[in-house]
């Protein structure tokens, strides 16, 4: 496999063993990591990170794999650079890909990263979009396969609305012949376009789509349980009235049950205790919310070092 050199914008355009292959990578970085061997994968590269949102997960990862690949990262702002007002994405685009190896960018609307990536000489990541959030589910599926399950044939049940972590989570996971169940309000539902993406690519793959307003029904018999914050970020205003249309939309002790035994619940935090997920279940056995954490470092490291690094 060898994906040097291309844009990371969403999992629509990576082909299964893609995915796979960057997922058997990073689990061997972080092998290697964990018995105390360094890196030389990204020595003399730089990676320019955009935020036009404010994060900890996402920063804190990209800022620390580089360090232990032996690169470096430097962090811009919203008032930095301005993407689109102070200076046009083109050419910000050019700009940085003639002074750096790698462009990570966390933006609000997906047209900038796919503007970013048109213009730019260098890889660009998404490190999350208003429409999609890649690297979260690639910690996720590493996550999944580090508690002993197969992705192939999983049955991965999200509760709460469609954002970029739902249409992520159905990218990803059909093209790996996942059986995704979505569970949201009447018109919280993810974008017509996904399912319609969904029913396309699932013909080919044996993964399937499912979407229902009933939390139990979704929740039956599921291999892992997933939940976001009701109100992204950007849709503070709406904090209150999501409240109340999400009301029963709650991953708490009586849906883990419904799910499997062995099932594990994930997160991709900030975490709303009571609203989207109770702190009993964050804490229960069954719970790999903060390995997902962790994994956002390893995920991050086995994507980048494949698309910019010395040997790949």
């Amino acid at each position: 496999m060898n994906i040097k050199g291309r844009h990371f914008l969403t999992l629509k355009d990576y082909r299964a063993d893609e995915i796979t292959g960057i997922l058997a990578y990073a689990s061997q970085l972080k092998r290697t990591f964990k018995q105390g061997q360094s890196s030389t994968l990204m020595e003399g590269k730089m990676m320019a990170m955009i935020f036009q949102k404010p994060s900890l997960r996402t920063r804190v990862s990209f800022e620390t794999g580089m360090f232990q690949l032996g690169g470096s990262a430097r962090y811009w702002g919203p008032s930095d650079i301005g993407l689109g007002a102070r200076e046009s994405v083109e050419d910000i685009a050019k700009v940085l890909s003639g002074q750096v190896d790698v462009i990570r960018a966390r933006v609000f609307g997906h047209k900038i990263v796919e503007e970013l990536a048109e213009f730019s000489s260098v890889p660009v990541i998404n490190g999350l979009s208003d429409y999609a959030h890649p690297c979260q589910i690639l910690a996720d599926f590493q996550t999944i396969q580090e508690s002993g399950k197969e992705l192939e044939g999983l049955e991965l049940t999200y509760i709460g609305g469609g954002n970029n972590v739902t249409s992520s989570l159905i990218f990803g996971g059909l093209i790996l012949g996942m059986h995704v169940f979505t569970a949201s309000p009447r018109g919280f539902q993810v974008g017509e376009g996904v399912q319609d993406w969904a029913k396309q690519v699932s013909s080919r793959t044996g993964g399937s789509l499912t979407v229902t307003e009933s939390v139990e029904d979704a929740a039956q018999g599921a291999d892992v349980l997933y939940t976001d914050v009701w109100a992204s970020m950007g849709q503070e205003s709406e904090s209150e009235a999501r409240k109340v249309a999400f009301r029963g939309y709650t991953i708490d002790q009586q849906v883990l049950d419904l799910a499997k035994d062995e099932a594990i619940v994930l997160h991709c935090l900030p975490a709303h205790y009571g609203e989207e997920i109770t702190k009993e279940v964050v804490d229960s056995p069954n719970s790999r919310v903060f390995e997902q954490a962790e994994n956002r470092l390893h995920a991050q490291k086995g994507l980048v070092a494949l698309l910019a690094g010395n040997e790949s």
